[in-house]
């Protein structure tokens, strides 16, 4: 999705004439904003839409509204009803975690599944700047190994 919005550089909606700014889009993830930027790789961005799509399957982030979707009533052969999806998508992503392990998977969470900006996320870790790039860029392999994805 493209939402495109004029910031100025320091990060407030700019006005007309008035500094230098940028075209942002917000719709952009923050993995996608790395990317786009040659800071991690293409098997890195998979790794990480792969926990990202766990994450939602699994419904772990609060919601904010009723579901919507219509489940299906009984089984349909080999496909799994809603509540066993994100059960087996929540063992997934539990494991993932797990593999990535305590001291990486903290960053990887909040940029990843909490889509962060990655200088947000090492303030609020206390990390200093530019520090948070490194990190994440470890985590990521990391995940990517345990996806079994190569290089």
């Amino acid at each position: 999705m493209r939402e495109l919005v004029e910031r100025r550089l320091d990060g407030r909606t700019a006005v007309a004439g008035r500094g230098r700014s940028v075209t942002v889009n917000l719709g952009e993830s923050a993995l996608s904003w790395l990317g786009a930027r040659k800071h991690i790789d293409a098997r890195q961005i998979e790794a990480g839409e792969r926990l990202r799509t766990d994450y939602e399957r699994a419904s772990i982030a609060p919601s904010v509204t009723m579901r919507w979707d219509v489940s299906p009533r009984g089984g349909r052969g080999d496909v799994l009803d809603p509540t066993m999806a994100q059960i087996e998508a929540k063992r997934r992503f539990d494991a993932a975690m797990a593999g990535v392990g305590p001291g990486l998977s903290d960053v990887l969470w909040r940029v990843v599944c909490a889509d962060e900006r990655l200088a947000d996320a090492e303030r609020a870790l206390g990390w200093p700047a530019r520090a948070g790039k490194l990190v994440l860029g470890l985590a990521l392999d990391r995940l990517a190994e345990h996806y079994g994805l190569r290089r």
